[in-house]
């Protein structure tokens, strides 16, 4: 059993992480156990949280995990910024800490396979440029849906788990450079072959 803390800044990125862990331990046999903290308050409840995590960690107060990944969204802010703000609180646990950050939001990860959209909502969505501009990749999530679906979603996670499982993950790696750091590291822990 592969024990994972995840660390996130809201639900869209705690659907999108167990959705896709769960996926890659169903393909390849593999038994995983999902803790998720800080699932409300963004960015700087994560890092707080995530700090006071790795101190008791190093307290001996808490049982260590195999793995603990943080996701938060780049918000434009850069990929080796983010990791930067995270590593700092890794301290002897960087070899069990990987980062899962969007660039710029996660919800234009859920727009990068249109195949995978029309699979789950009837109608394929526009693959989404990469702009820095806050609540773009929500507002085109939320389009996207409904003019699939003609209801209007909640907040788009509603059906996160069916899009991660009928998307092309080989395709998604070649399309966007976050997702393939991502997700090359997370099968790297899981000794899973390409």
């Amino acid at each position: 059993m592969i024990k994972i803390n995840i660390f996130v800044e809201d639900v869209i990125h705690e659907d999108f992480l167990t959705a896709l862990i769960q996926r890659l331990a169903d393909e390849n046999d593999l038994k995983c156990k999902i803790n998720a903290s800080s699932v409300r308050g963004g960015r700087g409840k994560v890092l707080s949280e995530f700090s006071q995590y790795i101190q008791d960690l190093q307290d001996n107060l808490l049982e260590s995990p195999d793995l603990i990944i943080v996701a938060t969204d780049s918000n434009c802010k850069g990929i080796v910024d983010r990791e930067k703000e995270i590593n700092q609180y890794t301290a002897i646990f960087s070899d069990i800490v990987i980062n899962m950050i969007p660039e710029p939001h996660i919800e234009r990860w859920l727009l990068l396979d249109s195949e995978a959209f029309k699979k789950v909502y009837g109608k394929g969505c526009i693959k989404p440029d990469n702009k820095c501009e806050k609540g773009r990749y929500k507002h085109q999530l939320l389009n996207a849906i409904f003019n699939a679906t003609m209801t209007s979603p909640i907040d788009g996670t509603e059906r996160i788990d069916e899009l991660i499982n009928a998307m092309d993950l080989q395709r998604l790696i070649q399309s966007d450079r976050s997702i393939r750091r991502f997700l090359t590291q997370l099968q790297q822990r899981f000794n899973i072959q390409n």
